[in-house]
């Protein structure tokens, strides 16, 4: 589906505190995101930290992610612990599709997690995007997986992890996935510093946290790529290897991207949900040298 494909840009939920600045901030971030014309808005994937929100508190982000996104469509995820509390999500979910990882306290088989789309599938008409996530969920899935849920109605797109760092090996991994799933199944990468591999390799949309913050920065980049200027998405991930490396060295993407948009003051301090506490002040350090260095502080 086209509405699947191209940059979808993943915004922090900002949520400790006072809940009028909240909002402001989370509305604040969205409106950027539309005034920048990504592709499409995901509010409360991993990025926005769907699994902290109370039922209330995901109702409201959601509808003010739709309100204030204007013509842009608008994703939503529904992951919860139970199968009862996703399908209430749906229920409220006025968006133009929903983003499902497959989260539990328990560890999941192949089974649980069919099943789990398959239940969602037959209960909503709205389209799903398949989160692969296995860093966060703790889940992987396989290309048998894949194939099994992208043959259920209403499947709309695959979210996978990063590919390989070989351009050949990373065309063979999106090839193969592209011949197990139905035509209409768009396969997006994440994993921001795999971007550029992956939609060189064909993927057909990117599923950005940096998107989310710096909408810019992740549309030069994916237009490049759309454009088959592929040396250019390159040497643009490239320019960006000191952001990656924040990432890794720090424990993944959110607290950087959270350092990041308070540094900006795009949000307010300390944004992330408790018991995180995001970054410590040496780490924040280093975060505004590299967006200096990168000339981010935009």
């Amino acid at each position: 589906m086209k509405i699947f494909a191209g940059l979808s840009a993943f915004p922090l939920t900002p949520l400790p505190h006072d809940a009028v600045d909240d909002e402001q901030a989370f509305t604040g971030l969205i409106t950027r995101l539309a005034t920048a014309a990504v592709d499409s808005i995901t509010a409360l994937g991993s990025t926005g930290s769907y699994a902290c929100l109370t039922p209330d508190e995901w109702a409201r982000v959601t509808q003010l992610a739709v309100e204030h996104a204007g013509e842009t469509p608008v994703f939503t995820g529904v992951g919860a612990l139970r199968t009862s509390q996703i399908l209430a999500n749906i229920d409220q979910a006025e968006a133009a599709g929903v983003l499902l990882a497959p989260i539990t306290y328990q560890p999941l088989t192949e089974n649980d997690v069919f099943e789990l789309f398959r239940t969602v599938s037959e209960h909503t008409r709205l389209p799903v995007i398949v989160y692969g996530n296995p860093g966060t969920t703790h889940f992987t899935f396989t290309t048998d997986l894949y194939a099994r849920i992208a043959r259920l109605p209403g499947i709309a797109s695959i979210k996978m992890p990063g590919v390989p760092a070989d351009p050949a090996t990373a065309k063979d991994h999106i090839a193969t996935i592209r011949a197990a799933v139905p035509e209409c199944v768009t396969i997006g990468i994440s994993g921001d510093a795999s971007a550029a591999n992956g939609l060189n390799a064909g993927c057909d949309a990117w599923y950005s946290v940096v998107g989310g913050t710096m909408p810019a920065l992740a549309l030069g980049l994916i237009r490049a790529a759309q454009a088959g200027r592929a040396a250019d998405a390159v040497t643009e991930s490239e320019r960006l290897t000191p952001l990656w490396s924040l990432f890794a060295d720090f424990g993944g993407s959110l607290r950087v991207v959270a350092a990041i948009a308070e540094h900006l003051g795009l949000v307010p301090f300390q944004s992330l949900p408790l018991p995180l506490q995001g970054l410590n002040p040496a780490q924040r350090e280093r975060v505004a040298e590299v967006m200096d260095g990168l000339n981010l502080s935009l």
